[in-house]
Protein backbone atom coordinates (compact mmCIF):
# COMPACT_ATOMS: atom_id res chain seq x y z
CA UNK A 1 0.00 0.00 0.00
CA UNK A 2 1.51 3.28 -1.12
CA UNK A 3 1.64 6.25 1.25
CA UNK A 4 0.68 9.69 -0.03
CA UNK A 5 2.53 12.43 1.86
CA UNK A 6 0.42 15.26 3.17
CA UNK A 7 1.88 18.62 2.14
CA UNK A 8 0.01 20.31 4.99
CA UNK A 9 2.31 18.66 7.56
CA UNK A 10 6.03 19.41 8.03
CA UNK A 11 6.93 15.77 7.41
CA UNK A 12 4.87 15.52 4.23
CA UNK A 13 6.30 18.79 2.88
CA UNK A 14 9.86 17.56 3.50
CA UNK A 15 9.25 14.26 1.69
CA UNK A 16 7.71 16.01 -1.32
CA UNK A 17 10.63 18.44 -1.43
CA UNK A 18 13.14 15.55 -1.38
CA UNK A 19 11.34 13.77 -4.22
CA UNK A 20 11.35 16.98 -6.26
CA UNK A 21 15.09 17.50 -5.83
CA UNK A 22 15.91 13.91 -6.80
CA UNK A 23 13.63 14.14 -9.84
CA UNK A 24 15.37 17.37 -10.89
CA UNK A 25 18.78 15.67 -10.47
CA UNK A 26 17.75 12.76 -12.68
CA UNK A 27 16.29 15.09 -15.30
CA UNK A 28 19.54 17.08 -15.41
CA UNK A 29 22.03 14.20 -15.40
CA UNK A 30 19.94 11.22 -16.50
CA UNK A 31 20.89 9.38 -13.32
CA UNK A 32 21.50 9.80 -9.58
CA UNK A 33 25.23 10.46 -9.20
CA UNK A 34 26.43 9.29 -5.81
CA UNK A 35 28.09 12.53 -4.72
CA UNK A 36 25.13 14.71 -5.70
CA UNK A 37 22.67 12.33 -4.06
CA UNK A 38 24.64 12.36 -0.83
CA UNK A 39 24.65 16.16 -0.79
CA UNK A 40 20.91 16.31 -1.37
CA UNK A 41 20.16 13.73 1.35
CA UNK A 42 22.54 15.42 3.76
CA UNK A 43 20.78 18.77 3.41
CA UNK A 44 17.38 17.10 3.62
CA UNK A 45 18.15 15.02 6.74
CA UNK A 46 19.46 18.12 8.50
CA UNK A 47 15.87 19.34 8.68
CA UNK A 48 15.02 16.52 11.10
CA UNK A 49 16.06 15.72 14.63
CA UNK A 50 16.52 12.12 15.76
CA UNK A 51 17.53 12.85 19.32
CA UNK A 52 15.69 10.90 22.01
CA UNK A 53 13.64 13.13 24.26
CA UNK A 54 15.10 13.34 27.75
CA UNK A 55 12.16 15.23 29.26
CA UNK A 56 10.52 12.97 31.83
CA UNK A 57 7.38 13.62 33.82
CA UNK A 58 8.13 13.33 37.53
CA UNK A 59 5.29 12.15 39.72
CA UNK A 60 5.41 12.14 43.51
CA UNK A 61 3.89 8.91 44.80
CA UNK A 62 4.57 9.27 48.51
CA UNK A 63 6.91 10.50 51.21
CA UNK A 64 9.49 8.74 53.35
CA UNK A 65 11.29 9.88 56.48
CA UNK A 66 15.02 9.30 56.17
CA UNK A 67 16.78 8.65 59.47
CA UNK A 68 20.55 8.65 59.55
CA UNK A 69 22.25 7.72 62.83
CA UNK A 70 25.97 7.45 63.36
CA UNK A 71 28.58 7.03 66.10
CA UNK A 72 32.17 5.82 66.32
CA UNK A 73 31.20 2.26 65.41
CA UNK A 74 28.40 2.53 62.85
CA UNK A 75 26.67 4.73 60.32
CA UNK A 76 23.25 3.56 59.21
CA UNK A 77 20.34 4.96 57.18
CA UNK A 78 16.77 3.73 57.55
CA UNK A 79 13.49 4.73 55.88
CA UNK A 80 10.20 5.22 57.71
CA UNK A 81 6.68 5.95 56.53
CA UNK A 82 6.05 8.63 59.16
CA UNK A 83 7.97 10.84 61.56
CA UNK A 84 6.57 9.22 64.71
CA UNK A 85 7.89 5.80 63.68
CA UNK A 86 11.34 7.21 62.94
CA UNK A 87 11.48 8.94 66.32
CA UNK A 88 10.29 5.76 68.06
CA UNK A 89 13.15 3.78 66.47
CA UNK A 90 15.68 6.46 67.42
CA UNK A 91 14.35 6.61 70.99
CA UNK A 92 14.62 2.82 71.24
CA UNK A 93 18.35 3.06 70.37
CA UNK A 94 18.80 5.85 72.93
CA UNK A 95 17.17 3.82 75.71
CA UNK A 96 19.25 0.74 74.85
CA UNK A 97 22.41 2.86 75.30
CA UNK A 98 21.13 4.93 78.24
CA UNK A 99 23.91 3.76 80.54
CA UNK A 100 26.35 5.86 78.48
CA UNK A 101 24.70 9.11 79.60
CA UNK A 102 22.78 8.27 82.80
CA UNK A 103 23.68 10.54 85.69
CA UNK A 104 25.73 12.98 83.60
CA UNK A 105 24.82 16.66 83.06
CA UNK A 106 21.48 16.25 84.80
CA UNK A 107 20.38 13.21 82.75
CA UNK A 108 18.12 10.95 84.89
CA UNK A 109 19.12 7.39 85.59
CA UNK A 110 15.98 6.08 83.91
CA UNK A 111 14.99 7.08 80.37
CA UNK A 112 11.67 8.95 80.06
CA UNK A 113 8.69 7.38 78.31
CA UNK A 114 8.28 10.22 75.81
CA UNK A 115 10.32 9.51 72.65
CA UNK A 116 11.32 13.09 71.84
CA UNK A 117 12.33 13.79 75.44
CA UNK A 118 14.47 10.65 75.56
CA UNK A 119 16.19 11.63 72.29
CA UNK A 120 16.89 15.19 73.43
CA UNK A 121 18.34 14.03 76.75
CA UNK A 122 20.46 11.30 75.18
CA UNK A 123 22.01 13.37 72.39
CA UNK A 124 22.10 16.69 74.22
CA UNK A 125 22.53 20.10 72.56
CA UNK A 126 23.49 20.08 68.90
CA UNK A 127 26.83 21.80 69.47
CA UNK A 128 27.93 19.24 72.10
CA UNK A 129 27.08 15.98 70.36
CA UNK A 130 30.56 15.11 69.21
CA UNK A 131 30.92 11.96 67.14
CA UNK A 132 27.41 10.62 67.88
CA UNK A 133 24.52 12.35 66.16
CA UNK A 134 21.54 11.87 63.86
CA UNK A 135 19.56 13.59 61.10
CA UNK A 136 15.89 13.14 60.23
CA UNK A 137 14.27 14.58 57.13
CA UNK A 138 11.22 13.97 54.93
CA UNK A 139 11.91 13.19 51.27
CA UNK A 140 9.53 12.68 48.36
CA UNK A 141 9.26 9.30 46.66
CA UNK A 142 8.95 9.93 42.93
CA UNK A 143 8.81 7.99 39.71
CA UNK A 144 8.96 8.73 35.99
CA UNK A 145 5.49 8.55 34.48
CA UNK A 146 5.04 6.43 31.38
CA UNK A 147 1.51 7.11 30.24
CA UNK A 148 0.08 5.46 27.13
CA UNK A 149 0.16 7.69 24.07
CA UNK A 150 -3.49 6.93 23.44
CA UNK A 151 -5.72 6.33 26.45
CA UNK A 152 -8.93 4.60 25.44
CA UNK A 153 -11.47 2.87 27.65
CA UNK A 154 -11.94 0.34 24.87
CA UNK A 155 -8.23 -0.62 24.86
CA UNK A 156 -7.38 -3.30 27.43
CA UNK A 157 -3.65 -2.61 27.26
CA UNK A 158 -4.00 1.16 27.66
CA UNK A 159 -6.38 0.71 30.61
CA UNK A 160 -4.01 -1.76 32.29
CA UNK A 161 -1.09 0.68 31.89
CA UNK A 162 -3.15 3.54 33.33
CA UNK A 163 -4.35 1.37 36.23
CA UNK A 164 -0.79 0.35 37.07
CA UNK A 165 0.16 4.05 37.23
CA UNK A 166 -2.49 4.88 39.86
CA UNK A 167 -1.15 6.76 42.87
CA UNK A 168 -2.36 6.84 46.47
CA UNK A 169 -1.96 10.16 48.26
CA UNK A 170 -2.18 9.53 52.03
CA UNK A 171 -2.53 12.12 54.74
CA UNK A 172 0.81 13.12 56.21
CA UNK A 173 -0.64 13.14 59.72
CA UNK A 174 -3.77 13.82 61.77
CA UNK A 175 -3.19 17.57 61.40
CA UNK A 176 -3.03 17.38 57.60
CA UNK A 177 -5.91 19.35 56.07
CA UNK A 178 -5.97 17.03 53.04
CA UNK A 179 -7.77 13.71 52.72
CA UNK A 180 -6.63 10.26 51.53
CA UNK A 181 -7.01 10.10 47.77
CA UNK A 182 -6.42 7.78 44.82
CA UNK A 183 -5.38 9.44 41.55
CA UNK A 184 -6.05 7.53 38.33
CA UNK A 185 -5.81 9.13 34.87
CA UNK A 186 -6.47 12.49 36.47
CA UNK A 187 -9.58 11.27 38.30
CA UNK A 188 -9.43 11.88 42.06
CA UNK A 189 -11.27 9.50 44.39
CA UNK A 190 -11.38 10.45 48.07
CA UNK A 191 -12.41 7.84 50.65
CA UNK A 192 -12.51 8.84 54.29
CA UNK A 193 -14.43 8.74 57.56
CA UNK A 194 -16.73 11.77 57.89
CA UNK A 195 -17.54 12.58 61.55
CA UNK A 196 -20.18 15.13 60.49
CA UNK A 197 -22.15 12.55 58.49
CA UNK A 198 -21.07 9.71 60.76
CA UNK A 199 -20.43 7.62 57.69
CA UNK A 200 -17.76 6.36 55.34
CA UNK A 201 -17.75 8.95 52.57
CA UNK A 202 -16.53 8.50 49.00
CA UNK A 203 -16.12 11.56 46.77
CA UNK A 204 -15.23 11.44 43.06
CA UNK A 205 -13.78 14.51 41.31
CA UNK A 206 -13.72 14.48 37.51
CA UNK A 207 -12.71 18.07 36.70
CA UNK A 208 -9.05 17.03 36.37
CA UNK A 209 -9.70 13.83 34.38
CA UNK A 210 -7.56 13.09 31.34
CA UNK A 211 -9.14 14.72 28.30
CA UNK A 212 -8.97 11.41 26.44
CA UNK A 213 -11.63 10.09 28.85
CA UNK A 214 -14.05 12.96 28.23
CA UNK A 215 -16.97 12.19 25.93
CA UNK A 216 -18.30 14.62 23.27
CA UNK A 217 -20.95 15.80 25.73
CA UNK A 218 -18.13 16.89 28.09
CA UNK A 219 -18.87 14.14 30.63
CA UNK A 220 -16.77 11.23 31.85
CA UNK A 221 -18.33 7.73 31.79
CA UNK A 222 -18.71 6.68 35.40
CA UNK A 223 -20.21 3.78 37.29
CA UNK A 224 -20.18 3.45 41.09
CA UNK A 225 -20.71 0.08 42.75
CA UNK A 226 -21.10 -0.92 46.38
CA UNK A 227 -20.24 -4.59 46.57
CA UNK A 228 -22.32 -6.02 43.68
CA UNK A 229 -24.95 -3.27 43.60
CA UNK A 230 -24.66 -0.42 41.09
CA UNK A 231 -25.67 2.74 42.97
CA UNK A 232 -24.82 5.28 40.26
CA UNK A 233 -24.10 5.06 36.54
CA UNK A 234 -23.83 7.38 33.54
CA UNK A 235 -23.41 4.54 31.05
CA UNK A 236 -27.03 4.26 29.97
CA UNK A 237 -27.54 0.74 28.63
CA UNK A 238 -25.50 -1.74 30.62
CA UNK A 239 -22.83 -3.59 28.61
CA UNK A 240 -22.79 -7.36 28.52
CA UNK A 241 -21.80 -8.59 31.99
CA UNK A 242 -18.25 -9.80 32.24
CA UNK A 243 -17.31 -13.07 33.82
CA UNK A 244 -17.64 -12.84 37.60
CA UNK A 245 -14.22 -13.30 39.24
CA UNK A 246 -13.86 -16.44 41.28
CA UNK A 247 -13.13 -14.52 44.51
CA UNK A 248 -16.29 -12.43 44.11
CA UNK A 249 -18.42 -15.52 43.46
CA UNK A 250 -17.04 -17.21 46.58
CA UNK A 251 -17.69 -14.07 48.63
CA UNK A 252 -21.28 -13.92 47.39
CA UNK A 253 -21.88 -17.59 48.22
CA UNK A 254 -20.36 -17.14 51.69
CA UNK A 255 -22.57 -14.12 52.38
CA UNK A 256 -25.74 -15.91 51.26
CA UNK A 257 -24.80 -18.99 53.26
CA UNK A 258 -24.21 -16.91 56.41
CA UNK A 259 -27.59 -15.19 56.11
CA UNK A 260 -29.44 -18.48 55.53
CA UNK A 261 -27.64 -20.16 58.41
CA UNK A 262 -28.62 -17.35 60.78
CA UNK A 263 -32.22 -17.62 59.68
CA UNK A 264 -32.32 -21.42 59.99
CA UNK A 265 -31.04 -21.23 63.55
CA UNK A 266 -34.06 -19.11 64.53
CA UNK A 267 -36.85 -20.88 62.62
CA UNK A 268 -38.63 -22.07 65.70
CA UNK A 269 -41.22 -19.36 66.39
CA UNK A 270 -44.26 -17.98 64.59
CA UNK A 271 -43.00 -14.47 63.93
CA UNK A 272 -40.92 -13.30 60.96
CA UNK A 273 -37.36 -12.39 61.82
CA UNK A 274 -35.62 -9.47 60.15
CA UNK A 275 -32.15 -10.23 58.84
CA UNK A 276 -30.46 -7.02 57.71
CA UNK A 277 -27.87 -7.54 55.01
CA UNK A 278 -25.93 -4.53 53.82
CA UNK A 279 -23.95 -6.66 51.38
CA UNK A 280 -26.24 -5.40 48.63
CA UNK A 281 -28.00 -2.62 50.57
CA UNK A 282 -31.02 -4.84 51.20
CA UNK A 283 -33.15 -5.90 54.13
CA UNK A 284 -34.25 -9.53 53.88
CA UNK A 285 -37.18 -10.82 55.92
CA UNK A 286 -36.97 -14.51 56.73
CA UNK A 287 -39.97 -16.42 58.04
CA UNK A 288 -39.30 -19.10 60.67
CA UNK A 289 -40.63 -22.58 60.27
CA UNK A 290 -44.18 -22.26 61.68
CA UNK A 291 -45.67 -24.58 64.22
CA UNK A 292 -49.11 -24.32 62.58
CA UNK A 293 -50.30 -25.14 59.09
CA UNK A 294 -48.47 -22.31 57.33
CA UNK A 295 -46.44 -23.71 54.42
CA UNK A 296 -42.68 -23.95 54.66
CA UNK A 297 -40.65 -20.88 53.60
CA UNK A 298 -40.16 -20.47 49.86
CA UNK A 299 -38.16 -18.03 47.70
CA UNK A 300 -41.31 -15.99 47.17
CA UNK A 301 -41.41 -15.27 50.90
CA UNK A 302 -38.17 -13.31 50.71
CA UNK A 303 -38.67 -9.57 50.35
CA UNK A 304 -35.92 -7.18 49.29
CA UNK A 305 -35.98 -3.42 49.44
CA UNK A 306 -34.68 -1.56 46.37
CA UNK A 307 -31.26 0.06 46.70
CA UNK A 308 -31.25 3.69 47.70
CA UNK A 309 -30.95 5.91 44.60
CA UNK A 310 -27.97 8.26 44.64
CA UNK A 311 -28.18 11.68 43.08
CA UNK A 312 -25.01 12.67 41.19
CA UNK A 313 -25.17 16.12 42.73
CA UNK A 314 -25.84 15.00 46.26
CA UNK A 315 -22.20 14.64 47.23
CA UNK A 316 -23.00 11.80 49.60
CA UNK A 317 -25.76 9.32 50.25
CA UNK A 318 -27.39 9.17 53.66
CA UNK A 319 -27.83 5.71 55.11
CA UNK A 320 -31.28 4.28 54.31
CA UNK A 321 -33.43 4.10 57.46
CA UNK A 322 -34.95 0.74 58.37
CA UNK A 323 -38.58 0.04 57.38
CA UNK A 324 -41.23 1.61 59.57
CA UNK A 325 -42.03 -0.37 62.67
CA UNK A 326 -38.70 -2.19 62.89
CA UNK A 327 -35.69 -1.97 65.13
CA UNK A 328 -32.01 -2.51 64.37
CA UNK A 329 -30.77 -6.02 64.02
CA UNK A 330 -29.59 -7.58 67.25
CA UNK A 331 -32.08 -5.63 69.43
CA UNK A 332 -34.43 -8.56 69.78
CA UNK A 333 -37.14 -6.83 67.73
CA UNK A 334 -39.36 -8.63 65.28
CA UNK A 335 -39.73 -7.56 61.70
CA UNK A 336 -42.91 -6.08 60.19
CA UNK A 337 -45.94 -8.30 59.90
CA UNK A 338 -46.96 -9.73 56.57
CA UNK A 339 -50.01 -11.45 55.17
CA UNK A 340 -47.76 -13.78 53.18
CA UNK A 341 -47.97 -16.32 55.96
CA UNK A 342 -50.46 -15.57 58.72
CA UNK A 343 -50.84 -17.52 61.96
CA UNK A 344 -53.91 -19.58 62.74
CA UNK A 345 -56.99 -17.38 62.65
CA UNK A 346 -55.68 -15.33 59.73
CA UNK A 347 -54.52 -12.24 61.64
CA UNK A 348 -51.53 -11.27 63.70
CA UNK A 349 -52.08 -10.48 67.37
CA UNK A 350 -51.80 -6.86 68.51
CA UNK A 351 -48.52 -7.54 70.30
CA UNK A 352 -45.91 -10.19 69.55
CA UNK A 353 -45.94 -13.26 71.78
CA UNK A 354 -43.09 -13.80 74.18
CA UNK A 355 -40.30 -15.77 72.53
CA UNK A 356 -40.13 -19.40 73.52
CA UNK A 357 -37.08 -20.71 75.37
CA UNK A 358 -35.96 -22.52 72.20
CA UNK A 359 -36.72 -19.76 69.69
CA UNK A 360 -35.25 -16.31 70.19
CA UNK A 361 -35.21 -13.38 67.77
CA UNK A 362 -32.13 -11.74 69.30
Amino acid sequence: MLITPNPATPEGEAIIDLAGKLDALQARTGEWPGADTVDILGDWLSRFTFATSTALTRQVTGRAWVLRRWDRHSDEVTLWSDEASALAALAQHARSSWDNVAGTDGVPHRPPLDDQTAIDLYYGPKEHRGDEDYTLSAEDIARCVHTPRRLSLADDTACAQANSAAVFHPMTGPDDEGLPCIELAGVLVFAYLDPDLRAVRVSVHLDTADQQLVRPDHTVPLQVEVEDATVFSTLGARPAPARVPAWKARLRRLTDRTALHAAEAQRKGDWPIQVSSYYENKEVFVWPRPSHTCPAPSPAMWKSASPTPVSPSAGSASPRPPPSGTQPRGSGAMGPRSATCAPPGGTWPATPPSPSPTGSAS
